[in-house]
């Protein structure tokens, strides 16, 4: 049997590791451990198609697999709260820690949002794809697509303005 070979698979792996990686991360709401087992899920279903895909679209292939990966798992399994045994400390003002702790709450707050809205915003205004690639990516029409991402968009706005309001 002869082997196959897959030309330019590996740099195209090794170059887009660290982009696929922070998509999967917002897709699985932050979840770094499930965010590198769809990438690797992902990157071996592009290997089998690499002869396929590799002159036309890989980037476009990858992503709509990473998508379809992550809304089958959050249907297949419960990904709930975790809990810590302290709480974290709230940053200081000019604290170069703030960016991480928004980046955190953004990260949570797209968590709640259902599989497909996340994935539509992720893909919008995350990795700023033209709204045809993300309806393309998601298998729906723009104008779903659309909804996905405006309604992701408000609901997101409700939960981050939820958790700053004052309790009382």
């Amino acid at each position: 049997m002869e082997r196959f070979r897959a030309d330019g698979f590996d740099e195209f792996a090794a170059a887009r590791w660290g982009a696929l990686l922070h998509v999967a991360r917002l897709l699985t709401g932050g979840d770094r451990q499930r965010a590198e087992d769809l990438v690797q899920e992902a990157l071996v279903k592009l290997w089998f198609a690499w002869p396929k895909v590799a002159e036309q679209a890989p980037d476009a292939y990858v992503r709509r697999i990473l998508v379809r990966l992550a809304a089958r798992s959050a249907r297949r399994r419960w990904w709930g709260e975790r809990p810590v045994e302290q709480l974290p400390d709230r940053p200081e003002p000019g604290d170069v820690s703030s960016t991480v702790a928004e980046r955190s709450r953004l990260e949570a707050a797209l968590a709640l949002l259902p599989p497909r809205q996340r994935a539509a915003v992720v893909l919008r205004y995350c990795e700023d794809l033209p709204e045809a690639q993300v309806a393309q990516v998601l298998g729906c029409p723009v104008g779903t697509a659309r909804s996905h991402a405006s309604r992701g968009v408000a609901r997101l706005r409700q939960i981050l303005s939820d958790a700053v309001r004052p309790v009382g």
